[in-house]
């Protein structure tokens, strides 16, 4: 099968986002600091460019927040952080694999490159969920509490 699927960014947009201080990148780090000046730039990258690692970085900041805000024992909001935690990671790492998928098959369609990326994709999906159960059961009881009762 031949089927071409849909195109990247535009690659003025990616030489915008990725060659700041990249131009060595491919290289091992010198240092401690450029190392994670590296991850930092992946970071962002995904935040700019990933629609899904933005909506999971809100949720991520509204859980913690409402754990916070509820007073939530210390490892609860730990519970919650490292769960949501896992999701963004698990995003990153999708957000990567995708990438990688697209420079091998150069966007032409492959069953293998759909599989690679749907499991990818199902990772965070599966990850979310289980983050979702984890928060609802948490934050939910004093939650409804404070909605019902009035008292915080």
């Amino acid at each position: 099968m031949s089927q071409r699927i849909s195109s990247p960014p535009s690659t003025d947009n990616l030489e915008t986002i990725t060659t700041k201080k990249r131009e060595l990148s491919w290289k091992v780090a010198t240092n401690l600091f450029m190392s994670f000046q590296y991850a930092w730039s992946g970071i962002i990258y995904a935040f700019m460019t990933q629609r899904n690692f933005r909506i999971h970085v809100c949720i991520f900041a509204l859980a913690i927040s409402l754990s916070l805000v509820l007073h939530l024992p210390p490892v609860e909001i730990s519970v919650i952080g490292v769960t949501s935690g896992l999701v963004l990671t698990l995003e990153l790492l999708n957000t990567a694999l995708e990438s990688l998928v697209d420079l091998i098959v150069k966007h032409n369609y492959h069953q293998l490159a759909k599989i690679a990326k749907d499991c990818a994709a199902g990772a965070v999906l599966v990850s979310a969920m289980v983050a979702v159960l984890v928060a609802g059961m948490l934050i939910l009881p004093p939650l409804l509490r404070v909605i019902f009762e009035g008292a915080f």
